[in-house]
């Protein structure tokens, strides 16, 4: 189920004053996002990321075939959803793709998904994240620069031309880091061409996205007479530039992968039922509309607004329609465990969690229904759900913390301990982190494999801990 991993609110405020003009604040926003590109890492840590069993599932059906044309392995690139509701996707270093929700929600196929991730898959191989800090580095030099002249010239007197200095100099940056961007945006534009067509892939959804964003600049008055501002070429310019490429290629009228639009339309519904206000979800699915998505959309909407019967009636609907659907499964136990019903949520959860191969996050939702029954009975078999969800993947601080609970309540403080380690090494919390990595040392076997990885995370929180002493120094 729809859930956020780690939350951690971004400090920048990109809102433009009333009295600037609609084009002037676009502007602004461009600026921004160009200068967000050099520390995207820590953009990406700053946001909202959403974890979702049915929707990981997706991204990584689809985004496969065009991982390998790439010449990169499925297993070693992440598709990651962020909370966020504008239209944005970006590569953050390493490899890992970051979509905002807004793009999933805004775009009409999963074909245009599949487009705007090759267009990101060029930025990895391209190696533009590393290749950002050269292009920085150089506008830094010249910011710099001015400065010292700005200064010089305030310190002789001369105000108004140290400032005029300082401000020139700042522009020049700017134009010299904006102009490597739509360099860069340009040849990735290029290779996502190319991995769609290696992938057998059609690249119009590539082409019917550029034109979405195209209508966006339109309605900002966004044209090439301001393009030495933009980070990007105006997509006029984008889709002329591989249209060409797209059309040769005898993908370009293959018949879309129905499944996969199909499994994309749910996901759709899913995420506008949990991240719409839900009277706007509701108005968007009305109770007329007898649709698996709009039953979909409303269960998760009626279960956000309170409404658990309501939602029960919805999960009803979806489960009836497709009795074996681990997804429809998920949302049945999910709203009856939330409810307060986790015994009646177990069958469903452990259908769910067969069906899905054991899906980790799904998984942890069982882990989690079997810990809430405060039976002794279930708690030897929530230890091996969770202990088998964290193996599959140990980036869900939720799992690590139901794994501990269920250690402390069937007498095993140590690996409680360590448990916790984990869930705070996870989310940066180096000094509980440490803490209690050095507890679980103390009750754990010596040299068992949960000894080494407490000792592991001891000495990498000391030293995260020592580090912040130096910084702050």
């Amino acid at each position: 189920m729809l859930g956020p991993a780690h939350v951690r609110r971004s400090p920048i405020d990109h809102a433009a004053p009333a009295a600037v003009t609609r084009r002037s604040a676009a502007l602004r926003l461009l600026a921004a996002a160009a200068l967000a590109c050099v520390s995207m890492a820590q953009a990406a840590q700053a946001q909202s990321i959403l974890r979702d069993a049915e929707t990981e599932t997706l991204l990584a059906d689809m985004t496969a075939p065009l991982i390998t044309a790439a010449g990169l392995r499925p297993s070693d690139v992440k598709v990651v959803l962020v909370n966020d509701d504008s239209i944005n996707a970006f590569v953050a270093g390493g490899q890992i793709v970051y979509v905002h929700s807004g793009t999933i929600q805004a775009a009409k196929t999963a074909n245009e998904v599949q487009g705007v991730i090759a267009h990101e898959l060029g930025h990895i191989t391209g190696g533009h994240v590393s290749l950002a800090g050269r292009g920085f580095q150089e506008a830094t030099g010249i910011s710099i620069l001015s400065m010292v002249l700005g200064l010089a010239a305030m310190a002789a007197g001369a105000g108004e031309a140290g400032a005029g200095v300082l401000a020139a100099g700042q522009q020049a940056a700017m134009t010299k880091y904006l102009a490597f961007s739509r360099q860069q945006e340009a040849s990735t534009d290029a290779a996502g061409a190319k991995y769609l067509n290696a992938a057998g892939i059609s690249g119009k959804g590539y082409l019917n996205f550029f034109k979405t964003m195209q209508q966006l600049e339109y309605r900002y008055g966004i044209t090439r007479k301001v393009e030495y501002m933009l980070s990007h070429p105006v997509s006029s310019e984008r889709v002329a530039a591989v249209s060409e490429t797209l059309q040769a290629s005898a993908a370009w009228n293959k018949p879309l992968n129905q499944d996969w639009e199909e499994r994309f339309k749910r996901v759709q519904a899913k995420l506008d039922g949990y991240l719409l206000p839900p009277a706007q979800a509701l108005q968007k699915y009305p109770e007329g509309t007898q649709t698996i998505y709009a039953h979909y959309a409303r269960a998760y909407a009626y279960h956000r607004s309170g409404y658990p019967e309501k939602a029960n009636a919805e999960a009803d609907a979806l489960v009836t329609n497709k009795p074996n659907d681990p997804y429809f499964l998920e949302i049945k136990g999910q709203i009856l465990l939330e409810a307060g019903k986790p015994q009646e949520a177990l069958a469903p959860l452990r259908a769910a969690t067969d069906g899905s191969r054991n899906n980790p996050l799904i998984a942890t939702t069982f882990g989690h229904a079997l810990i809430a029954t405060e039976d002794k009975a279930n708690y030897e078999e929530a230890k091996r759900v969770l202990r088998t969800a964290v193996a599959r993947d140990d980036q869900n601080p939720f799992a690590w913390y139901q794994l501990g609970t269920v250690y402390e309540r069937t007498g095993d403080p140590a690996r409680a301990a360590l448990a916790t380690a984990e869930r705070a090494s996870m989310v940066g919390d180096h000094r509980t982190a440490a803490a209690s990595a050095r507890y679980a040392l103390a009750g754990i076997p010596q040299n068992t494999p949960d000894w080494i990885r407490a000792q592991d995370i001891a000495m990498t929180s000391a030293n995260s801990l020592d580090g912040d002493k130096r910084k702050r120094k």
